[in-house]
């Protein structure tokens, strides 16, 4: 893999030593410059997790979890970190239950024995590494999050509401995984109904002040607190959004 044309496309400049300063850099811009977004899935496209380097640094295009946290972790790697793909269940707060296994993947990185979750495939998440020590609050752009145990088996991270209650987005475990252990599930994602992915078209990046996300043909704009909604009149007004906003040409 070119790592330099990795880094160019999330327009990272620095050293690549494997630091904590290093990856919360390469985390923010990857997740500022990559979207999270399931085109492909709209258009029936199949996504081939085995290949994703042309999609998303070639074409410049983004993808889900299994698609991003993928080939962020092929660079965590290469580049010297000690990581591991993990497995995690969403928490469903309608229904009070978690998914299935291998529902989405997310990224653990070990440095100077401690252990940190990475993830640039969630949407709406941290946006710099979360230390993995149970009941510790760690304050982020993209909220006040913490990790507690969950039947002593697993870890579940917690996004703090409006309410200030901790709300689980989450559970894992630290066991490693392989890339094949989660084809089941993101097949099940792009072809099963139910599944949050097959049923409108998403595309969101955190910015600067907030954040811009085109969910079927709204465009949402956050900025300092401020939203703002605009609907789409046509398909060709969401092609123009996409490339103006996302940078994606289809």
């Amino acid at each position: 893999m070119n790592i330099q044309l990795y880094l160019e496309r999330i327009n990272y400049d620095g050293n690549v030593t494997a630091s904590l300063d290093v990856l919360s850099k390469l985390q923010v811009l990857h997740l500022m410059n990559v979207p999270f977004e399931n085109l492909d899935i709209q258009h029936q496209i199949k996504i081939d997790l085995d290949n994703l380097f042309d999609k998303i640094i070639t074409r410049k295009r983004g993808g889900f979890c299994y698609e991003l946290n993928g080939m962020f972790y092929k660079l965590l790697k290469q580049i010297g970190f000690v990581v591991k793909m993990v497995s995690a269940r969403v928490y469903n707060n309608v229904t009070k239950s978690y998914s299935p296994e291998f529902d989405h993947m997310a990224l653990i990185v070990s440095l100077n024995k401690d252990d940190y979750l990475v993830d640039v495939g969630f949407g709406e998440f941290a946006l710099y590494p979360i230390k993995i020590e149970s009941g510790t609050k760690t304050e982020d752009p993209g909220g006040t999050f913490r990790i507690d145990r969950y039947n002593n088996k697993y870890f579940v991270v917690k996004k703090k509401n409006e309410d200030g209650e901790f709300i689980a987005e989450y559970n894992f475990t630290k066991k490693e995984r392989k890339i094949k252990e989660f084809y089941p599930r993101c097949n099940y994602h792009q072809v099963n109904k139910e599944s949050y992915f097959t049923q409108k078209r998403i595309c969101s990046l955190p910015t600067e002040w907030g954040r811009i996300t085109l969910t079927g043909t709204t465009l949402k704009i956050t900025e300092k607190g401020i939203v703002k909604e605009t609907k789409l009149n046509d398909e060709m007004e969401v092609q123009q959004v996409l490339w103006s906003c996302f940078g994606i040409k289809l």
